[in-house]
């Protein structure tokens, strides 16, 4: 079975549209391919600490999920955030700004 994917920009704005349903704010700060490009969600607790979240493919169960890329002191967050783009200017990165460290990324529709 081939599993059919979203465009990236069409899967960013619904995301955003989530987040805003919760009152939780996010912003675009990278504008990856509209198409095709790989999206990363750093989620800024505004304590100093962060994550940085990417979608990753287990060979194991065909099953994309989301995974920690970088997590602790947000600007050692916002360099690993940093050098991902180095070598994929086509990667989206959206900041989740949530003191409780909700982004939504485990919800039906976005888990997987």
């Amino acid at each position: 079975m081939v599993e059919a994917r979203l465009a990236s920009g069409f899967w960013v704005q619904a995301y955003l549209r989530r987040l805003s349903l919760y009152n939780i704010p996010a912003f675009v700060t990278a504008h990856g391919d509209d198409t095709a490009g790989a999206v990363l969600i750093k989620l800024n607790t505004l304590n100093g600490q962060a994550r940085a979240f990417v979608r990753q493919f287990d060979l194991m169960t065909g099953d994309r999920t989301w995974q920690v890329l970088a997590e602790g002191p947000e600007t050692d967050v916002d360099a690993s955030i940093a050098r991902q783009r180095s070598f994929d200017s086509d990667l989206w990165v959206i900041e989740v700004e949530d003191r409780d460290g909700r982004h939504l990324l485990d919800e039906d529709g976005l888990s997987g």
